[in-house]
């Protein structure tokens, strides 16, 4: 306890004279003196009141989300968070919340990891759900290996319209297991700097392909072209991945409405605040008949002897967990107090809240759009359909434009140069449903200012 506790002086010397020593400098007197209590360039310390004056104080500089507009999306988006949420994750029944192999006890638990799948599995129009990844990164990488085991190929096509975060996750799943990975343009960078859109992939696919994965709405915040897609991947016994926006769900069609067979995506920023980008939560769910290859847990519903309803973990067997040359994934855990706050969200929104949620977000996120259109110099890059997020051409490298508009106390969008030095001039920005007119019409003011 006394890393919690300090302990007073005289507790301190009880102890030394109790092993012998007088000083805690006669304790370490065998350590070379080069090693013990060398010249650090360090401030002198500081109390614990102290520390949280200063912290305090630092923490006021930062251009935090809730007392500065913000149009920077980019895989992070802010979304109200019901007030229900933080009083009943903070129950005792859940601050312990790894799912646990004694389901006789751990009622309650499994019961709130089967709600998340349901939930998820209405949500995506799929079969089946886990009990969730770490993220949506790692979820793309899992996809991509299941699919790899299921179709017992190799290959891996990726648009390159996925977030290039989840690209790197997934670049990084495949170097063990040796699993190709192709990156597939899907937008075209003029020589003006402006975007353009790519839409027929059929060149691609073939029967080496083991599946093809898409994000929807994509990076760009565009939605992809999906008509037909499955069909051709379908029809070379390849399958098709999508990364889903659990928000945009309220408002468009489930990935199993047109032919998906594993879907995964972020469910964090429906239940809980950025947070500095963690802890996330991966959502993960596919068809019935691909279930034997899905990583993680997965909690049943059955009855008991007595004809009682209960829920226990199913089919996986124990040695998924304790023997890696055994298993499907090395994933063998849940995000589940996370996956708790977004079933909380969700069931307090219904169907209902969440479509207002998603309509919201597209009606500011299009009244920015027009209004910024009428700035001269600045273009809406609108190739493709979009709902709440969207890339614009600047007069100026958009780095500099976020300088100036963080100048302002602003905290502008994405800069697309930090992906492609072709997009230099492109700034990716975002609403969601918290983001009021007065932002909007401020942000657009500088803009005109620069």
């Amino acid at each position: 306890m006394s890393g919690f506790i300090s302990t007073t002086p005289a507790e301190r010397d009880a102890m030394l004279s109790r092993i012998g020593v007088s000083t805690i400098d006669q304790l370490f007197e065998d350590l070379p003196a080069e090693h013990y209590r060398p010249d650090l360039d360090l401030p002198p310390g500081l109390s614990e009141l102290e520390t949280w004056q200063l912290l305090r104080k630092l923490s006021e500089t930062n251009l935090d989300l809730e007392r500065h507009p913000n149009f920077l999306g980019a895989g992070a988006y802010r979304h109200f968070v019901p007030a229900a949420i933080g009083h009943l994750i903070s129950r005792g029944e859940f601050l312990t919340s790894y799912t646990p192999y004694q389901p006789e006890v751990s009622q309650g638990t499994l019961q709130a990891v089967y709600e998340w799948q349901s939930i998820v599995c209405a949500l995506t129009g799929m079969d089946i759900s886990n009990a969730s990844v770490y993220d949506a990164g790692t979820g793309t990488g899992e996809a991509a290996r299941m699919a790899c085991a299921l179709t017992r190929r190799r290959r891996v096509l990726v648009l390159d319209t996925v977030n290039p975060r989840y690209r790197e996750v997934l670049a990084t799943y495949a170097s063990g297991p040796d699993i190709d990975v192709e990156t597939v343009p899907a937008f075209t960078a003029r020589p003006d700097g402006t975007l353009g859109r790519v839409t027929d992939f059929s060149s691609k696919i073939d029967s080496s392909v083991a599946c093809m994965i898409i994000q929807q709405p994509n990076f760009l915040g565009w939605m992809e072209q999906v008509e037909g897609l499955s069909d051709a991947l379908s029809s070379v016994g390849a399958i098709l991945v999508v990364i889903a926006d659990p928000v945009s769900l309220g408002v468009i069609r489930p990935p199993g409405a047109y032919g998906a067979g594993i879907v995964v995506g972020e469910g964090k920023w429906t239940g809980g605040p950025v947070d500095f980008g963690g802890p996330l939560v991966g959502m993960f769910a596919c068809r019935k008949d691909f279930v034997r290859q899905m990583p993680g847990r997965i909690v049943g519903s059955t009855i008991d002897g007595d004809g009682r309803k209960g829920y226990v973990l199913t089919l996986a067997t124990r040695e998924q967990h304790i023997r890696r040359e055994k298993a499907t994934s090395n994933i063998c855990t849940a995000e589940a107090l996370i996956a708790l706050a977004t079933t909380i969200y969700f069931c307090h929104l219904g169907p209902v809240g969440l479509r207002e949620v998603a309509e919201q977000s597209i009606q500011k996120a299009h009244y920015l759009a027009s209004r910024i259109s009428q700035v001269p110099g600045y273009t809406v890059q609108s190739t493709a359909p979009w709902l709440y997020e969207f890339p614009i051409h600047c007069p100026k490298p958009a780095a500099q434009v976020n300088e100036a508009l963080l100048a302002a106390g602003i905290i502008g969008g994405y800069d697309l140069g930090l992906e492609d030095p072709a997009l230099a001039h492109s700034l990716l920005l975002c609403c969601t449903e918290v983001t009021p007119r007065s932002d909007i019409d401020r942000l657009v003011d500088v803009l005109g200012s620069l």
